[in-house]
């Protein structure tokens, strides 16, 4: 028996609007996925084997073989820079990866805070502009409010957040959305599985339905 496709999928804000596509694309996913603590769920023909992952895992799964696909942001996936195949954008989770900070924005110390200190860098370095760049991991909206950085580097979805905060967006960096990426050599040596997978996501991304 062929051993199974295995697929990555991000734990959180986008595994419900991913579990709804695959299912859409008429894929063999186990009925219990959304709400089960288990970390790996095979599909009931055993042909499809699901891993749940951090988001910030998925593209080390997929690049070191242990997953065959992986659904994650593209945010994600420029932090990360893994060397993977990126196959299909799935059109969800959409929102944009930002520089905002205060609307009287003013350079003092060239320090920015963001939890993507990797993208951050190198948007600056092609600006031709030298910052620091701080690491945080959650409420990075507070960095320019208390003085830690003159701006930040951050996901706007709706712009609520900033909005209470009195910051504004000055600059859009990336337009963000959830994408499918492959191993590379998974994707030669398991393409026919692959090809099918992604034609019947494909489907649905383009106004289909396969169920």
């Amino acid at each position: 028996m062929m051993e199974p496709l295995t697929i990555a999928l991000s734990k959180g804000r986008i595994l419900a609007e991913t579990t709804g596509i695959l299912r859409r694309a008429g894929l063999d996913v186990p009925e219990d996925l959304d709400e089960s603590r288990k970390l790996i769920l095979p599909g009931r023909d055993r042909r499809l084997r699901f891993v749940l992952a951090k988001p910030v895992d998925v593209p080390t799964y997929v690049e070191y073989g242990a997953a065959d696909l992986g659904i994650v942001g593209k945010d994600v996936l420029l932090e990360a820079g893994r060397d993977l195949y990126e196959l299909l954008d799935l059109g969800i989770g959409r929102c944009r990866l930002c520089l905002c900070g205060l609307p009287d924005l003013v350079w003092r110390t060239h320090r920015v805070a963001s939890k993507y200190p990797r993208i951050a860098a190198d948007y600056f370095r092609a600006q031709g502009k030298q910052v620091e760049v701080v690491y945080l991991n959650g409420s990075v909206e507070l960095a320019p409010l208390v003085g830690l950085a003159d701006a930040i580097v951050d996901l706007v979805e709706t712009g609520r957040t900033l909005r209470e905060n009195g910051l504004v967006i000055h600059r859009e960096i990336a337009a963000i959305s959830t994408r499918m990426v492959a191993n590379r050599m998974s994707f030669r040596l398991k393409g026919e599985a692959i090809d099918r997978v992604c034609e019947a996501l494909r489907g649905v991304v383009n106004g289909g339905d396969r169920r």
